[in-house]
């Protein structure tokens, strides 16, 4: 028996579902049930019947999904795999904001830890970040952890006042002009597609800014024919599926999140065979961050 088959007959036997970010390897959101950005499995994981989760993603997803779902096991095929930006802000911080601050919402990048959410006003994600910003009462955003969605928010709801954390994906971070530069000059038909967790500088250069599931939508619904891509390379699996007569290129070799390629087809059959690697959270956790994340989800239905 194949992997895939396996995986198939696992499911049916432990009456589990896969959910896979679009950042993990082709050959796993291949065999996903769902495939998404974060706040597209947010919510699926909130629909499903199964009694198990398999998410093939990074920690904070999986920790975000237990707390949404208490009653549901929740797996990750590698529990070592993990997202350096979701532990980029520190609860005194936050504390010494809300002091100096009367009129504050702490707003929490979905991209971060469940202590984090749990001293947080409301979650977001880029998909919805600038909408729910907008429908918030309060003047000041403080924004955690990532100051490069920060900065664009901002730039997007200007009557708001922001106070900026220091944290940012690793990956985005560290693209460069110079390296979106050469990109265009190699491919200079080709529009540029970028996600808001690049640098200001890289974003002023972008055809299109937006989340990952956005960066699908625009190139899906373009008349143009060549695509730049300005995120984790995961995301071309999806984009060349649905668009097989169009182009795509990596602005960087290096745009990789070693993390979320840690998983693996055999990590997921041994997580539906052993039910290892199950994500716990704490009822004080869960309870706290619960109220964050569901705010995300009512203020994303509007």
């Amino acid at each position: 028996m194949d992997k895939k088959a396996r995986i198939l007959q696992l499911k049916e036997e432990k009456n589990a579902v896969i959910l896979a970010h679009y950042y993990v390897p082709d050959e796993v959101q291949e065999i996903a049930d769902y495939i998404g950005d974060s706040f597209y499995l947010s919510k699926i994981a909130t629909d499903i019947d199964a009694k198990m989760i398999v998410f093939c993603g990074v920690s904070f997803m999986g920790e975000s999904a237990k707390i949404l779902n208490p009653d549901k096991i929740v797996i990750m095929p590698d529990e070592s795999a993990d997202c350096a930006m979701a532990h980029m802000a520190e609860v005194e911080k936050i504390k010494n904001v809300r002091q100096q601050y009367e009129d504050v919402a702490v707003v929490c990048y979905i991209n971060s830890t469940a202590e984090l959410k749990v001293h947080s006003d409301v979650c977001v994600t880029s998909a919805n970040a600038v909408a729910i910003v907008k429908a918030l009462p309060n003047k000041n955003i403080y924004f955690i952890p990532d100051m490069n969605l920060a900065h664009y928010v901002a730039s997007k709801v200007p009557e708001k006042h922001f106070i900026f954390n220091d944290g940012f994906c690793p990956i985005h971070h560290a693209l460069t002009k110079q390296e979106v530069i050469e990109a265009k000059n190699e491919h200079p038909n080709a529009q540029f597609l970028v996600h808001p967790e690049c640098q200001e500088d890289i974003l002023s250069l972008a055809d299109y800014i937006g989340s990952t599931s956005g960066i699908i939508d625009y190139a899906t619904s373009s008349l143009a024919k060549e695509f730049i891509i300005g995120t984790e390379r995961g995301v071309l699996y999806e984009l060349r599926k649905k668009n097989p007569d169009k182009s795509f290129y990596l602005v960087s070799e290096k745009m990789i999140c070693h993390d979320m390629k840690k998983v693996t087809l055999d990590k997921v059959i041994a997580g539906l065979e052993n039910m290892n690697h199950q994500v716990e959270v704490t009822d004080e956790i869960r309870n706290g961050a619960n109220h964050s994340l569901n705010r995300m989800l009512e203020l994303g239905k509007r």
